[in-house]
């Protein structure tokens, strides 16, 4: 099980994320635009470095769902590859079957 803490950051960084999706996308929507004068492009910069570093979609961190395990993670599964073994042994995710040949 990961630290509280972690798990505690990574679910207000991904409050910041969305709180600030639009406006982040607007400023960038700006910036990328190549018909803008370059002072409109210039104060859309300032205004994006105001937003807190951790609204950045890039820094999200995948986590298990089931122990918060951040190395390992399945994006199918949702799950730590640790977790998505025990799960599967137990038979308690459908359609997952341990191959022989």
């Amino acid at each position: 099980m990961a630290k509280k803490s972690k798990l505690e950051n990574s679910k207000r960084n991904d409050g910041l994320i969305l709180k600030h999706k639009v406006k982040r996308e607007a400023l960038l929507a700006v910036i990328k635009d190549t018909g803008n004068a370059m002072e409109d492009k210039l104060e859309a910069l300032r205004k994006l470095a105001r937003i807190p570093r951790n609204a950045s979609p890039v820094r999200h961190r995948n986590r298990c769902g089931v122990t918060g395990r951040p190395r390992g993670y399945l994006r199918k599964f949702n799950m730590s590859r640790i977790s998505f073994r025990e799960l599967a042994l137990e038979g308690k995710i459908p359609g997952v079957t341990k191959s022989s040949w």
